[in-house]
Formats: structure tokens, C-alpha cells, sequence
């Protein structure tokens, strides 16, 4: 299977300071909160691979779809997300700071997934008007179940306990 986020970095380690500019494209699937994700649809990242003594900056932008439920009416609802990108990767990562970087290539794909998640809304919205599911369609109901068949006050069931206790002078 092809990896479409694996970037050769030989020719760059070769020339210090040099930069190379890239145009990646691919599936990431399985980027996903709980109720927004990235679609199937390719991403699409524009960065600019910088090697820098043993450590590469990889700096640019980010594209995908994302889809989603809308947190007030529970419709689907999606968009774009965008992301700028800057991550140093390095032989010897630094967990949660910088990624790993291989001998002659980097894998991009675990910076792109970090940053596409922590883009995608935590509780998306179909529209900012939204008001939420159609009363006539979900109408709303309240049982009151403090009451016994009698009319008298039901107990609550957490003091029952109590009715036990007899305090004798």
C-alpha cells in the first residue's frame, strides 16, 4: 500500500539549510472525535521541509472534510478544517513535543493526524441559527413520579434509612 505521506530527506541532509517544498495528498483515515471526523476525501498538505543540523522543520498548511452531528438539532452537518503546520522532527523524539524522524525519509503522517484532530470541532453546528430539533416533531414530556396512587408524597428512596432511626427520651 502506498504512503502517501513518506517524504524523502536524503538530498536535504546532504545540504544544510537547504528547503524543499511539497505538495501531498491522501486518505488519513480514522481521525475522528466524538462527533466530528475527517471524511474519506484526501487531504491536501502544502509544506516547506527545512533540515536543520540532525533535525527537519516541516512548516505549512493542512486541508480536509470533516462531517459531523450537529450538537443542538443532531443533523449531519461538515465543512473544511485548516490547520497551519510547524513540527520539528528529530532521531531521538521528545514524547508530545517532536516526532520521529527515519534515516533517509520522514514520515509526516503522525504530525498530520496530531493536527487535523485537535482542528476538528468538539461540538460541531449545522448552522449558528440552529434552535435545535422541531418541538411538533420531538415533543417534550415530564412524568411526575414524586407522587404515589393514593396522592401522597413518595419518600425519596435515598433517605429511606432514616425511617428506620428512633430517637427514645
Amino acid at each position: 500500500m502506498a504512503r502517501p505521506f513518506v517524504v524523502s530527506t536524503g538530498e536535504l541532509f546532504r545540504h544544510p539549510g537547504a528547503r524543499q517544498r511539497v505538495a501531498l495528498s491522501g486518505p488519513l483515515t480514522g481521525v475522528a472525535l466524538s462527533t466530528a471526523g475527517l471524511t474519506d476525501e484526501d487531504i491536501e498538505a502544502d509544506l516547506t521541509l527545512e533540515a536543520q543540523g540532525s533535525t527537519l522543520t516541516v512548516t505549512g498548511r493542512v486541508t480536509g472534510r470533516w462531517t459531523g452531528e450537529c450538537r443542538r438539532c443532531l443533523g449531519p452537518t461538515g465543512g473544511d478544517v485548516s490547520v497551519d503546520l510547524r513540527e520539528i522532527f528529530e532521531p531521538h523524539p521528545v514524547e508530545g513535543e517532536t516526532y520521529r524522524l527515519g534515516g533517509d525519509q520522514v514520515d509526516l503522517e503522525p504530525a498530520l493526524r496530531d493536527a487535523l484532530a485537535l482542528a476538528l470541532p468538539l461540538a460541531p453546528l449545522c448552522d449558528e441559527a440552529c434552535a435545535g430539533p422541531d418541538p411538533d416533531d420531538h415533543p417534550v414530556t415530564v412524568e411526575d413520579n414524586s407522587r404515589g396512587a393514593d396522592g401522597e408524597a413518595l419518600a425519596d428512596p435515598r433517605w429511606s434509612a432514616l425511617d428506620a432511626l428512633r430517637f427514645d427520651q
